[in-house]
């Protein structure tokens, strides 16, 4: 038996899973399974998984049910004490495991440990930092407002904790990864490793239509999770919906196809004003938003990602964050 178990669906993902479960099984913690559950793939992704040789990797094939549905299916097989799951484009640096193992086995009241995250193009290049946000302890205030995981790809959790929490709402079209840190905020302790551990890798391919299920998804996740709240974190609500429209109105124009994703934009950006009138003396923010918006609805969909694609190297050349070196005892 393991002491980690690694589940990572996969559906038509034979771009990315074959560098995806590399970054598994070069952890440097070796004590784990690796759980690829196939969830109906048209492509070679199956093939691709099934050629790769290692007495830790297991392989479970199902018809399409979604990626929630797939996780679920994942901690069916899993036998580890703890229990991390990873998406397949997404990545993790070789000390992911080992260092998300010992900050919770130091840390007894915790169930779940994360790290911080960087995005990566999908070509694999580091395109920006993400939101480095440390919070330890009892975080569900926290979480109510903002979900400093970002990814399903994140954290390492206790199994029994996971068991208890029941597993991933399959009924969510998307967010249900938000979901399952709520419930688990509002009942255990997490700790934060400030460094970033995962890639999560930025799609090339239109968010549009995405955004919009993303969007109905949410507002599902933040009505069951205040109607669970106490009453004195009810004032959150408000907050809570402002970050998930500054979320959303970025999203929508990070990788525009049509003029509509402006409009898209634009009307999650009137969103998040209508609940925090705040972010009107953000200039940053809001200058930000204001000049991606009208790119994508001035310009054509080749012109708007053009300006935008010059705009991220800019960006990139800035944010791009030093080495920093890890040393590892035996």
């Amino acid at each position: 038996m393991s002491l980690i178990s690694v589940i990572v669906p996969v559906f038509n993902g034979e771009k990315t899973i074959k560098t995806t479960i590399a970054s598994v099984l070069n952890q440097t913690f070796t004590d784990l399974e690796l759980i690829v559950i196939d969830d109906g793939s048209q492509d070679s992704s199956l093939n691709i998984v099934s050629g790769i040789k290692d007495p830790r990797l297991k392989i479970f094939s199902y018809e399409n049910a979604g990626v929630a549905n797939s996780r679920n299916r994942g901690f069916s097989h899993a036998s580890g004490e703890y229990i991390a799951f990873l998406d397949h484009d997404d990545l993790w640096t070789p000390e992911k495991l080992e260092a998300q193992l010992r900050a919770l086995q130091a840390n007894p009241l915790a169930a779940v440990a994360y790290s911080w995250f960087n995005y990566i193009d999908p070509t694999g290049q580091f395109l920006r930092a993400g939101n480095h946000v440390v919070a330890n302890g009892d975080i569900h205030k926290t979480m109510l407002v903002n979900n400093p995981l970002e990814t399903c790809s994140n954290p390492l959790i206790r199994r029994q904790a996971f068991a208890e929490t029941g597993g991933f709402n399959e009924s969510l079209a998307g967010a249900d990864d938000w979901d399952m840190w709520l419930r688990l905020a509002a009942r255990y302790h997490f700790v934060c490793i400030p460094l970033p551990h995962i890639l999560y890798r930025i799609s090339g391919t239109s968010l549009s239509c995405n955004v919009v299920k993303m969007e109905a998804a949410a507002l599902q996740v933040i009505e069951d999770a205040f109607n669970q709240a106490p009453q004195a974190m009810q004032y959150l609500k408000k907050h809570s919906l402002a970050t998930l429209y500054h979320y959303l109105t970025f999203k929508a124009v990070e990788s525009p196809t049509a003029r509509r994703d402006g409009l898209i934009a634009a009307r999650f950006f009137l969103q998040a004003l209508r609940n925090d009138l705040s972010a009107l003396w953000q200039w940053k923010t809001i200058s930000k938003a204001s000049f991606k918006i009208a790119a994508v609805i001035l310009l054509t969909p080749k012109q708007s990602q053009a300006l935008l694609n010059v705009i991220r190297q800019i960006l990139r050349k800035q944010a791009q964050p030093p080495i920093v070196e890890t040393k590892h005892h035996v």
